[in-house]
């Protein structure tokens, strides 16, 4: 693992404990050379999936796109790390039951919304305001009475 301090690459696990309902391994590191410590996570590929995009392209289905996505949606919300944590987890788990190994990004899309729903509306409406593009406020407007029903 290269330290994200000196980019050294020879470190030493100073502790290993599993995390998230075990779906990770959190391993706090200790560059050998500079001595700085960071953390790592191990999670286990258990599928492999691809997603086809609005315009009809495919991509292979990216964790950490996930995870950024929704953690801009919650920036300056009372949302934790484990929260987001536990919602990629549960996304993830929806899509491999579906068990298809193409997945369309409207699917993911939805999925990411209703995780968001249920944990916070204002992260929810900055995620479906990029998700479902609007061009008018109408539109928006018309997102937001729906979540208020």
């Amino acid at each position: 693992m290269r330290c994200p301090h000196c980019g050294e690459n020879d470190d030493k696990v100073v502790d290993s404990r599993a995390s998230q309902r075990g779906g990770s391994i959190r391993r706090r590191r200790e560059c050998l050379k500079c001595g700085e410590r960071f953390t790592t996570y191990e999670y286990v590929e258990v599928f492999s999936l691809v997603l086809i995009k609005r315009d009809g392209r495919r991509e292979p289905y990216d964790r950490r796109k996930l995870q950024t996505g929704i953690l801009t949606a919650c920036i300056k919300r009372p949302v934790s790390t484990e929260q987001i944590d536990g919602m990629v987890l549960r996304i993830e788990a929806a899509l491999q039951n579906l068990g298809q190994r193409e997945v369309a990004g409207r699917e993911l899309g939805d999925l990411v919304m209703r995780e968001l729903r249920a944990i916070d509306h204002v992260a929810y409406v900055r995620f479906a305001s990029v998700y479902h593009d609007f061009k008018t406020a109408d539109e928006f407007r018309q997102e937001l009475d729906r979540l208020s029903e």
